[in-house]
């Protein structure tokens, strides 16, 4: 099959990467940081949601503004690059990649520094035309403006565009450029609360190619 829309990108973490248990991880190592509560992978998939730090100052209790995110996120990722080397990839990863047609991309916001030679190690970079993660000091903030960048350097439009991805804030920035998405829920939210949005949702990532090539 054909696809309407082309050209497929694909979130990292929660998505491609089967990463939930060490976020939660390392989320509770940013909690305990500052004297807060720990949560569960299920507590977690409920109340994630981008930008991170007002998820944080609701499991807090208390405002996070920059300073106390920045001090908080470099807590949370190195602990995540002690345990990144215990990740495998989604167990259906590499077939569902193998089962599109079109063009395929990678968008992540995690540390583009850090992603590049962690999706090569995978063995993943020659499936993409184009790899790129967040080019900035501290993480945390929304993906559309990443999207859109991303689409940018592509030289694609958001209109040929499928994102598949397993946040709320995947499909958000879908629709900011005029794309669609999949949404994913395997990765860091609840199946309820993506079945809830008007997205169409799948529950493995081949079943998302699948939903992806008949999109219009």
């Amino acid at each position: 099959m054909t696809p309407a829309r082309p050209h497929l990108v694909w979130d990292w973490n929660g998505t491609l990467l089967n990463d939930l248990s060490l976020v939660v991880a390392c989320t509770n190592a940013a909690f305990a940081s500052v004297g807060g509560p720990a949560v569960s992978a299920d507590e977690h998939r409920v109340r994630f949601r981008r930008p991170i730090a007002d998820y944080y100052a609701e499991v807090l209790g208390q405002a996070v503004d920059d300073e106390a995110f920045g001090r908080l996120d470099r807590v949370f990722h190195d602990a995540y690059r002690v345990g990144l080397t215990t990740c495998d990839l989604a167990a259906d990863a590499r077939s569902a990649i193998a089962a599109w047609s079109g063009g395929q991309s990678l968008l992540s916001m995690w540390f583009h520094d850090e992603l590049v030679p962690t999706v090569h190690t995978y063995g993943l970079a020659g499936h993409f035309s184009r790899v790129d993660g967040l080019r900035a000091q501290v993480g945390g903030d929304r993906k559309a403006e990443s999207l859109a960048r991303h689409l940018d350097e592509l030289g694609v439009d958001g209109g040929s565009v499928v994102l598949i991805g397993d946040s709320l804030d995947d499909a958000d920035a879908a629709e900011s450029v005029g794309a669609r998405a999949v949404l994913y829920t395997g990765g860091f939210t609840d199946p309820a609360r993506l079945r809830a949005s008007r997205h169409p949702v799948a529950d493995t990532l081949t079943q998302a190619v699948h939903l992806a090539a008949t999109l219009p």
